[in-house]
């Protein structure tokens, strides 16, 4: 079936991306997988190509687009092509609302610009050791000083999505202690440079998946905030989180259809090509039943992406619409890589072939954005259940 969400501008700019991935990723990719991290540099070819200016507003040198979908396109043709761009999902895809909505003009003036250009790389740090999901259980504490010009931030966070890379780092910190009815109040935002003494990168975690994507544990020892370096209103950060999880979560919804369709087109490329007992794999009955029901899934997760980005762009994407589409294409995602990857017999298990990568970079999507079990509670009280 033909896609309506998609427009003719739409459909260049993934002309335009699938261009710059088979020439700048996919001939280096092995490498980066190898190190476990994006070279930096790359982000700036990035953001020559436009990538991350897309919806930064002219004025701060961006091209003013308000829509999630240029981005949507950005992580189908990685997924087709079976790369990662690193943390740059997160500089533009979690960051930037943020930055958007809540930085003062002259925050704006001083951080986006370098943002479009790949010269400033965003990242944001919420979870911290022993915490997981209960954002308001954090012990990472900002302390204004006694003369009101800066914060003294001291804590540490982990699972940091573009922690190494990044230039600077929105930190979720205690300015406040909690009040008794209400755990969530006295969290705020600042925006930290990654070169402050007592910032300090600590591990650079092993994962499963997501190999090339610089997943880090972060520490704060003493770390001196401006005053104007905090974003939005003190004391008020949980409200600003949530604010966008919807589209956080979308992000989810959208990977993991794209690395379903991605698997279809993989395992059926590659059981046209191998022969088992004098013919192609493709040609048995279970392979065409296989690939088929494989197919039905993902264009049944594509259906529920397109009416989720029409949403979001229309402004109407609730909390509950995001988790239906989160948990939906995440659980589709998970069968059909799996059975892809069965396809491919014994090559599926091997690194070299992008189905294995898939399979391993794919696991993570039901865990993080709030697991699918928090999904399922976020439905469940939309239901009125």
């Amino acid at each position: 079936m033909r896609r309506t969400s998609y427009t003719d501008d739409h459909e260049a700019f993934r002309g335009t991306v699938r261009k710059f991935v088979d020439t700048e990723v996919v001939p280096v990719y092995d490498k980066w997988y190898e190190a476990g991290i994006v070279p930096r540099e790359f982000y700036y070819k990035m953001a020559e190509l436009g990538v991350f200016g897309i919806e930064v507003p002219e004025e701060f040198g961006g091209a003013g687009i308000e829509s999630f979908k240029f981005q949507a396109v950005l992580m189908e043709e990685a997924a087709r092509a079976g790369v990662s761009f690193g943390g740059s999902s997160v500089h533009v895809g979690l960051c930037l609302p943020y930055l958007k909505k809540l930085a003062t003009d002259e925050q704006k003036q001083r951080w986006l610009p370098g943002f479009a250009a790949g010269e400033i790389m965003f990242a944001i740090a919420m979870t911290e050791p022993g915490t997981g999901s209960d954002l308001a259980g954090m012990r990472t504490t900002a302390k204004l000083s006694e003369d009101g010009t800066h914060y003294v931030l001291n804590g540490a966070k982990t699972f940091i999505t573009g922690g190494v890379n990044a230039d600077r780092v929105i930190v979720c910190a205690r300015t406040a202690p909690p009040r008794e009815d209400d755990r969530r109040f006295g969290i705020s935002l600042l925006v930290v440079d990654t070169t402050s003494p007592g910032y300090t990168v600590g591990r650079k975690l092993d994962k499963l998946g997501l190999r090339v994507s610089d997943t880090a544990e972060l520490n704060f020892t003493d770390v001196r905030v401006p005053v104007e370096d905090l974003l939005g209103e003190e004391n008020k950060g949980f409200s600003y989180l949530g604010q966008n999880l919807p589209q956080e979560r979308l992000s989810i919804a959208v990977g993991a259809y794209a690395q379903a369709a991605a698997a279809v087109r993989f395992a059926r490329e590659y059981t046209q090509q191998r022969n088992v007992f004098g013919k192609p794999v493709a040609s048995f009955q279970n392979t065409k039943f296989e690939l088929a029901a494989c197919k039905a899934e993902v264009d049944a997760a594509e259906a529920v992406v397109d009416r989720a980005l029409d949403a979001l762009d229309a402004g109407e994407l609730s909390a509950a619409d995001a988790a239906s589409a989160k948990l939906f294409c995440t659980e589709v995602a998970a069968r059909v890589v799996d059975r892809c990857l069965q396809l491919h017999g014994g090559y599926g298990f091997i690194n070299e072939y992008p189905i294995a990568r898939l399979y391993a970079d794919n696991r993570v999507n039901r865990i993080y954005g709030g697991t699918n079990e928090v999904m399922k509670m976020i439905i469940a009280k939309d239901m009125g259940l």
